[in-house]
């Protein structure tokens, strides 16, 4: 394995091109691969629940699941409305589990943080390609892989920490373009991959019988236990390849490495103890209050039981490093950040998880006969791989400033996708409508990619060396919860009738964020320019 350099400075330029940058660069394209395998497995329950939805449609016995229903089948609405719970459950997950890790890398080391993720990313793909063998596996059983899964979602914040930590800060608009944007990539090459995986036995009589179904009388079958056991053969390698080419760096004080594993998998627990008890409030605890308030109050409660284990459930040579990192919570702009990537990332990863059956709930209709599976991927790899280019950008024309013309483009195009939905909605032949949806879409996606890219790149001008780290992960964890919150209000809007609602709402939010960012970061006279 990569050993720990005697000394980082990347700022010293002396240093940098003599050992800084090979060293550099080996972590960011071994950090890469393992990202996008993260967000394959975090993201892959929209398609799995879309997969599941088209099978049950064809045949009412496969996954014909009676869960909270007093033993009876769900009527069409509420079936879409339920399965709308998975990738929910596992944005609620990776976005919770992204709070321990934004804190992760000083603590752990970056090496050791990406091998574990990557293992423990394994379990929950092998279970579920197990799980999805069998049509009669309750429904709760995915709901607990789901949240498992979440440990992809928790990984971009510690990786993002690490990465910021090998570039000097000139080259970080780049840099971390280039790993959130690729690592991004993995919603779109899962949204690919899926739907040729599971049209056939990949795995032969190890990855067990294909579902039997009859669509206009014609026999067909599907592997939809493919779309998790895919990723397994794939991560083992990005695993072997993290722990003998990453590197932990001598800044980060994490001790011999079984004692990093063991801190890590303590930090890890945390994560999923909130996740737990948001996953509980979520599903089992009524509210007498609206459903779509109830969605933000599982919000809170899963972020507040976190930061509370990660405050009085941790062994002191842990909470020593976490204090430290924990000022960034009394600086006003970890909080202005936060809600600014919120919008950027966070719409990019929750339109993501939604995207592949809003699509199929909208415009597909028993008569129409529309292959939704050509488009899915397409806006997730627009917004992914245009990433960098927000970095670069505003590397040389200022973050706030892409980021305030790119919000523009999200609030118009946002409003338009509204509009369509409308149209396509109150239409015999919705179908029609799909094409100008997509294509809109795409261009929400772009403008996605580009305000992360922008948005990232403020924060190192913003904060210190020291706090930048924490502050990447932190508003990477909150946003991530769009993963969460975009699915159930979707799902939400869908039962009621009107999903353009849910579409109009969002637009109103990034108003919002255009009066932030032009008071505080890109006005004449604003506190800080970047």
């Amino acid at each position: 394995m990569a050993r720990t350099p005697e000394r980082w400075d990347v700022e010293d330029n002396a240093f940098w091109d003599s050992t800084g940058k090979s060293i550099a660069n080996r972590n960011l394209w071994v950090s890469i691969p393992n990202l996008l395998c993260g967000f394959s497995v975090w993201l892959y329950w929209g398609m799995i629940a879309k997969t599941m939805q088209r099978l049950h449609f064809a045949n009412p016995e496969l996954f014909n699941f009676t869960f909270r229903n007093d033993g009876n089948p769900y009527d069409e609405a509420g079936y879409r409305a339920l399965l709308f719970t998975l990738p929910a459950v596992a944005g609620l997950a990776g976005a919770t589990l992204r709070i321990p890790n934004s804190f992760m890398i000083a603590i752990c080391g970056g090496r050791n943080v990406k091998f574990m993720t990557t293992v423990m990313l394994i379990i929950p793909a092998l279970l579920a390609g197990i799980a999805l063998q069998n049509p009669g596996t309750p429904f709760y059983v995915y709901i607990i892989l789901a949240a498992m899964s979440g440990v992809g979602g928790g990984a971009f914040a510690s990786s993002m920490s690490n990465i910021s930590f090998f570039f000097p800060k000139r080259m970080q608009g780049l840099a971390l373009g280039l790993n959130a944007g690729l690592g991004n990539a993995g919603v779109s090459v899962m949204q690919f991959l899926i739907p040729w995986a599971i049209t056939r036995g990949v795995f032969g009589a190890l990855g067990g019988d294909p579902q039997q179904f009859q669509v206009d009388g014609n026999a067909q079958q599907l592997w939809i236990q493919n779309a998790a056991m895919i990723w397994v053969p794939i991560m083992t390698v990005l695993a072997i390849l993290a722990w003998i080419f990453m590197n932990n760096l001598p800044q980060h004080k994490c001790g011999p490495t079984p004692a990093a594993i063991g801190k890590y998998l303590w930090l890890q627990l945390i994560g999923f103890l909130g996740a737990g008890i948001g996953v509980v409030f979520l599903i089992f605890v009524k509210m007498p209050i609206p459903e779509l308030i109830r969605i933000f109050v599982v919000l809170i409660v899963a972020v507040s039981a976190t930061l509370l284990g990660m405050k009085f459930m941790t062994p002191r040579t842990i909470q020593e490093p976490l204090n430290k990192q924990f000022a960034i919570f009394g600086n006003k702009h970890n909080w202005v950040m936060t809600w600014l990537y919120v919008m950027t990332f966070g719409s990019f990863i929750g339109y993501a998880n939604a995207f592949p059956k809003l699509m199929d709930d909208v415009f597909v209709t028993p008569t129409n006969g529309l292959i939704t599976s050509n488009y899915i991927w397409i806006g997730a790899a627009v917004g992914a791989f245009i990433r960098p280019v927000g970095g670069w950008l505003s590397d040389k024309w200022g973050g706030a400033r892409v980021t305030q013309w790119d919000t523009w483009v999200m609030v118009a195009s946002t409003i338009l996708a509204g509009y369509i939905v409308s149209l396509a909605g109150q239409s015999d032949t919705p179908e029609k409508y799909f094409i100008p949806f997509v294509v809109t879409f795409v261009v929400l996606f772009a403008t996605t990619g580009i305000g992360n890219g922008s948005t990232f790149r403020m924060i190192p001008i913003i904060f210190s060396k020291e706090q930048a780290g924490p502050v990447l992960g932190w508003t990477s964890a909150i946003a991530a919860y769009g993963a969460y919150l975009i699915p159930k209000i979707f799902a939400t809007q869908i039962k009621a009738g009107t999903p353009e609602y849910a579409l109009y709402g969002f637009a109103v939010y990034y108003i919002s964020c255009l009066a932030v960012n032009w008071w505080f970061y890109a006005r004449k006279n604003a506190e800080i320019r970047c």
